[in-house]
């Protein structure tokens, strides 16, 4: 058996076992009727699934340790949630989840980078208002910097937001020699956790009756962790195209779970 080039504090990556799909559909058919440790002998049996993916984050400035963890996370998630009466295997559904979770970590956990033509359109943006300011003695619409720069308007504040630095929840806003209150002390949290069940199930049904390239486009960016850019790049149109087909899968979602 190849062995895997990823060390894990504490694990032997070469001795963990790996399951055949007749013995994760047994076990899955042991947990469906309330076999806790089924889901015990499923994880295990799928930690190499986790590895192939870690394989390709292996760098020097990325903790291994903690992406494996997280990995795991991911894999959990697909066992709770797979069904076999889909016909797929586990591996199919569960490296979308895996994948995203580690993203989601990396992303949340590294320094914020935006691509190049987002900064360069940017600076497009500030250098026309600032001839348009100098010239006219006010600040042009967005409609006009639309026109002139030949980009949509909402373009406008993605580009010019994508250059702020971002704020920590955890931001202090105000002291007054007590206690500090932080930017997360202001956040409203009004979900309703008793509906969170009855959510998840209308959310599953809508999704089934999104059109294909819409269901797509919300996996990818939501599970997969993508960016519209990687998107348009995979599908072969504008990331302006995938916003639209991403806010329009959305408000088609809101509707139909209302």
């Amino acid at each position: 058996m190849a062995k895997y080039k990823v060390d894990i504090t504490g694990i032997n990556t070469n001795d963990i076992k790996v399951l055949t799909n007749e013995e994760m559909n047994h076990l899955f058919v042991r947990l469906k009727n309330g076999d806790i440790d089924a889901k015990t002998e499923l994880i295990n049996g799928n930690l190499k699934l986790v590895l192939s993916i870690l394989r390709s984050y292996n760098r020097s400035d990325i903790n291994l340790d903690d992406l494996f963890q997280v990995g795991v996370i991911g894999l959990i998630k697909a066992i709770d949630n797979f069904d076999l009466s889909y016909g797929l295997k586990l591996s199919t559904y569960a490296v979308p989840l895996i994948v995203g979770e580690i993203k989601r970590y990396i992303r949340d956990n590294t320094q914020l980078r935006v691509s190049r033509s987002i900064k360069d359109l940017a600076y497009q943006i500030i250098k026309f208002k600032d001839d348009y300011i100098k010239e006219y003695g006010v600040e042009p619409k967005p409609s006009l910097i639309s026109e002139k720069l030949g980009i949509e308007e909402y373009q406008i504040a993605f580009a010019l937001d994508a250059l702020k630095d971002p704020t920590s929840v955890f931001e202090p806003i105000y002291n007054d020699g007590g206690d500090t209150i932080y930017l997360f002390d202001q956040i409203a949290d009004n979900k309703d956790k008793n509906s969170d069940k009855d959510m998840l199930i209308s959310l599953r049904k809508a999704l089934l009756k999104l059109k294909k390239r819409e269901k797509d486009i919300l996996l990818e960016r939501y599970i997969v962790g993508k960016t519209q850019m990687e998107i348009a790049n995979n599908l072969g149109i504008s990331q302006a195209q995938v916003s639209r087909l991403e806010k329009s899968a959305l408000a088609n979602l809101k509707k139909m779970i209302k």
